[in-house]
């Protein structure tokens, strides 16, 4: 995994709390030390306030790299998005996360608990971390996402 990033933010609603724990002592065990924002339960909640503070923690530069988990990664990378700085994608495999990674340097990764196992997601994450940027075209077109961010 890369060894540029050490911290992770990580947060989840109800729906992605027990992939969240897995999650939690896997990176745990690899020596990454992690921020959990939450939810701290299966007891229903709802995922706006959790995304948007592992976003906003991201999008100001505290943190590298974030995990969002909800039922299918739609309403938490929506959310993040809504940051500046933030690129957020669903990736329910290891190619997503590694194009995501790749061509648009995603720094949030959404994961769907109601689509992938454990290993899968274990494997998904494992991937995105060690996956640089491509730059050259790709880094042209993030830094126009960031300018149409900066345009609003």
């Amino acid at each position: 995994m890369d060894a540029k990033i050490k911290n992770i933010a990580i947060g989840c609603d109800h729906g992605g709390f027990k992939l969240k724990e897995f999650l939690k002592k896997y990176l745990s065990e690899k020596d990454y030390e992690i921020r959990d924002f939450g939810t701290k339960s299966e007891k229903p909640c709802d995922y706006p306030a959790i995304g948007y503070n592992v976003g906003k923690t991201v999008s100001s530069g505290k943190f590298k790299r974030g995990i969002l988990i909800c039922k299918t990664g739609i309403g938490m990378a929506i959310i993040a998005n809504k940051l500046p700085n933030v690129r957020s994608g669903v990736c329910n495999t290891t190619r997503q996360a590694k194009t995501s990674r790749l061509h648009n340097d995603t720094n949030i990764l959404s994961l769907a608990a109601k689509y992938i196992s454990r290993d899968k997601a274990r494997k998904i994450v494992e991937v995105w971390l060690k996956t640089e940027a491509l730059g050259g075209r790709h880094a042209k077109r993030v830094r126009q996402i960031g300018k149409l961010e900066r345009k609003n």
